[in-house]
């Protein structure tokens, strides 16, 4: 099969490479569509020990089962999917605990085991969800990414926020945004040095929008919110500036979650913390039931997760790659399209 394959640091290339084996409990996906992901682009850039080479990488996708194991059930050959990018163990305390997304064994495709970057991946049936008929490959591979953001508002509901901020107008901080603007019905302000991504954000129904290499973050959200800082604030870049600017711009027994990861910084003072009462969040990935959530959003028409994509043909994945990477223009978010 063709793939955009990962074989050695600093390389990309589409090669020919074999069809992925499937065991008793998978399926054989024939791949519809695959968005490109930011930590990929992390990966590729710092030759991250995260995701090693020979691979192919890919986790946001959706397909069609060509074949299926002879123990999967509920399924049948041609089936749409979509699925989670985390493979779970289910018997763990994480599994048993219904936080699969914090599974002690868990496998994320493109990094611990084959991803959706190649005509054909295979799948354990546990993880797919199908397809409602209405939306197309093109939306489809975004109910992870959306998944993502459902489950940070899934985390933070009882805090019952009614200002929230994003920093950092990329893929997660738009589908973040719009997660929290569907579900809760909140103000969300966001943040980023792009005009041109800030400007997707407002048409997307942003309340206001601040390009902080033009205005001090802290000082516009201190207007916003007549000095009493935002209740909740989301660092959708991970940059020990933005960190800093995060817990800043976060009021007294306001909360920041964390899921950019464009460092593994130490940014933070305790004392900045304690003396205010502020929370910290991690947040990682999207549980079987916020896969499905995101799906049904999508269908809704609640959310755009297409307008402000670009799309590529696989032979093109290079491209599509690097465009990303390098943001070229107004670019934020290439889906490979087969």
């Amino acid at each position: 099969m063709k793939a955009l394959f990962y074989p050695e640091f600093k390389k990309l290339t589409i090669a020919e490479r074999p069809f992925p084996s499937f065991s008793g409990d998978e399926v054989l996906l024939k791949v519809l569509a695959c968005g490109i992901c930011g930590s990929e682009l992390e990966t590729f850039k710092n030759q991250s020990p995260r995701r090693i080479p020979p691979l192919i990488m890919g986790h946001e996708f959706c397909g069609t089962i060509e074949e299926m194991g002879a123990d999967v059930t509920g399924f049948t050959k041609g089936d749409r999917v979509a699925s989670n990018s985390v493979v779970s163990c289910g018997t763990c305390d994480s599994c048993k605990r219904g936080v699969t997304n914090l599974c002690k064994n868990r496998q994320i495709f493109g990094m611990h085991r084959g991803g959706a970057f190649g005509e054909y991946v295979n799948v354990p049936a546990h993880c797919l969800v199908p397809m409602p008929e209405t939306i197309t490959p093109q939306a489809a591979c975004m109910a992870e990414p959306l998944a993502n953001g459902i489950h940070i508002v899934n985390l933070t509901r009882h805090l019952n926020p009614k200002k929230v901020l994003v920093i950092g107008a990329g893929p997660i901080g738009l589908v973040t945004q719009q997660a929290f603007q569907s579900l809760l019905g909140v103000e969300v302000y966001v943040a980023d040095l792009r005009d041109e991504r800030l400007s997707i954000s407002r048409e997307l129904g942003a309340t206001a929008t601040i390009n902080s290499s033009e205005e001090d973050l802290v000082a516009a959200i201190d207007r916003y919110t007549d000095q009493e800082g935002i209740d909740l604030v989301v660092d959708a870049v991970g940059s020990s500036q933005t960190n800093q600017q995060a817990l800043k711009a976060v009021r007294p027994g306001g909360a920041v979650v964390l899921i950019g990861l464009y460092e593994n910084s130490r940014s933070f003072f305790s004392y900045d913390i304690i003396l205010s009462e502020k929370q910290l969040i991690g947040t990682y990935a999207a549980t079987q039931q916020e896969i499905e959530e995101s799906l049904d959003l999508i269908a809704s028409g609640k959310v755009d997760v297409t307008s402000w994509v670009h799309y590529y043909s696989l032979d093109d994945g290079v491209t599509a790659f690097t465009d990303m990477m390098l943001a070229r223009a107004a670019h934020i978010k290439s889906v490979i399209l087969f």
